[in-house]
């Protein structure tokens, strides 16, 4: 059945992809040009086709030309600077923001019946709405109706407060409805609670579960894995491990005396994470306490990669390669598999009609 075939833009370590193959689509195609990144695509996959190149310089025709008539769909994050300006009006014209015309010229050359873009929620807004319009005119004259809207995470399933804007294309007239929300939010604790409580600096890169699963949604993430990936503790300083010591659940630098408190411009800078609510953001940058909610709700230290994995929805069987620098990379860029398979089962609903 060749309905379910698609192309995966902007892929990075695949989080849009891994939500629609786990829907049941198959990635017959990828792009992603940071290497080390894409190195980790290519791992987690069996015979994964991932072109590792600057779009930019790929021959669009020869690369994707030939996927035309197979593919049900393309999907992708264009990165996307200029409109977020404030100032001038900025356009999709913009040099900052022609990554998005690739993306336009592989659907326009492949013709699928789907498409799906993903990004961050300013681009609905910025400039009065003006990016938005521009690119349903695009689309629009390409034959697509597309439904725009912003998302977030936490009404799929995922532990995690993470907004993103989807623009779903379907050639025609009529649009896609977006994915219905769940009921049930799942908090940090229902995601992370079983994963080994480790000491600043201890861990490895492939352990064993030390407990059983103590929520639906860990043993969702759990799978068939039978090791742990990925779930390393930073090393913390002396004098951060000092200023953790203070810091009680649910508290955040309020606790510190006036010589700890540091010039960090993060929200949620030396704050806990409440075990009993969904994350913030998850974002790059995720290994250390002063960027960020991102300290352990109870252990003093920041989260692991492999917990954040879990709070972004990537199920234990996911290994992220590389250095450290790129894991977070992989991890906090991502699109979140449970909201990717979200949009998935939209799309595949709105076939079955």
């Amino acid at each position: 059945m060749n309905k379910l075939k698609m192309i995966d833009l902007f892929a990075g370590v695949g989080g849009l992809s891994l939500g629609f193959e786990q829907a049941g689509f198959e990635t017959l195609i990828a792009n992603e040009y940071d290497a080390s990144i894409a190195e980790a695509y290519i791992k987690n996959r069996i015979g994964a086709n991932m072109v590792v190149d600057d779009i930019t310089k790929l021959p669009i025709h020869e690369t994707f030309g030939k996927f035309k008539g197979q593919v049900t769909l393309v999907v992708g994050g264009p990165p996307c600077q200029g409109y977020s300006q404030k100032g001038q009006r900025k356009t999709i014209n913009d040099p900052r923001n022609f990554l998005f015309r690739y993306f336009v010229e592989v659907v326009k050359e492949v013709q699928p019946e789907y498409f799906v873009m993903e990004n961050v929620p300013n681009l609905l807004t910025a400039e009065k709405g003006f990016f938005k319009q521009e690119l349903e005119k695009m689309f629009t004259e390409l034959g697509y109706t597309i439904n725009a809207q912003v998302l977030c995470a936490a009404d799929y399933g995922v532990p995690q407060n993470r907004h993103r804007a989807f623009i779903i294309g379907k050639r025609g007239v009529t649009q896609v409805e977006m994915p219905k929300k769940k009921e049930k939010r799942t908090t940090i604790w229902e995601a992370i609670s079983d994963l080994a409580y480790l000491n600043s600096g201890e861990g490895a890169e492939i352990s064993d579960y030390i407990k059983e699963p103590e929520s639906d949604y860990q043993r969702m993430m759990r799978g068939a894995s039978d090791k742990v990936y990925n779930h390393i503790a930073t090393k913390h300083s002396k004098v951060a491990l000092e200023r953790l010591e203070m810091i009680p659940p649910k508290g955040g630098k309020e606790y510190l005396p006036p010589e700890h408190l540091t010039k960090s411009i993060y929200s949620g800078t030396w704050e806990r994470m409440d075990a009993e609510d969904i994350s913030v953001t998850i974002t790059t940058r995720f290994d250390t306490p002063s960027s960020g909610k991102f300290t352990h709700p109870y252990l003093n230290r920041a989260i692991t990669v492999r917990e954040a994995a879990r709070i972004q929805s990537f199920p234990d069987s996911f290994h992220f390669f590389g250095t450290k620098t790129s894991q977070m990379k992989q991890v906090g860029n991502a699109v979140p598999p449970l909201l990717a398979k979200a949009v998935a089962d939209a799309i595949l609903e709105d076939m079955s009609k």
